[in-house]
């Protein structure tokens, strides 16, 4: 058996390493952060290319950061705004990874699995929806500062 693939230990697959496949592999050169950056990089471009829920996203992004702007916000209004933003964005980040991973297994793992996907899903609805509870509460307290409810 290869030294590189997980050996059946008790009830689960657990990797346990011969003491032969210690020292074998070449060290890896270190990476500079330019080409960590260009990785990252890509990786968020093909994170939103074809996906298209990234579209709603940055539309209602867009939304918020002209909202903002016209209501004046704060600074520390903007700082929880962007953050909101961000972390939407972030979680449809990962959601995306998993979808990509899930469509390249097989179909018996993709049974196995498919409760990931919608794990996944429901971490992207919960930050949208816990953003837009912090944008309501940031532009109807702005609004309420303009004096336009009275």
């Amino acid at each position: 058996m290869d030294p590189l693939y997980p050996k059946r230990i008790g009830r689960g697959m657990t990797w346990k390493p011969d003491d032969s496949s210690f020292g074998t592999a070449k060290p890896k050169k270190p990476r500079r952060w330019r080409e960590k950056f260009r990785e990252a990089f890509r990786g968020i471009k093909r994170g939103v290319r074809g996906h298209s829920s990234f579209y709603v996203h940055f539309f209602v992004a867009v939304l918020v950061v002209a909202t903002a702007f016209v209501l004046r916000c704060d600074p520390i209004e903007w700082c929880l705004l962007i953050g909101c933003i961000g972390f939407v964005f972030t979680a449809e980040l990962f959601n995306s990874a998993i979808e990509t991973l899930f469509h390249g297994l097989d179909v018996q793992s993709k049974n196995r699995i498919q409760g990931c996907l919608d794990i996944a899903a429901g971490a992207v609805l919960m930050a949208g929806l816990t953003s837009a509870v912090v944008g309501s509460i940031v532009f109807v307290r702005r609004l309420a500062s303009m004096n336009l409810f009275n």
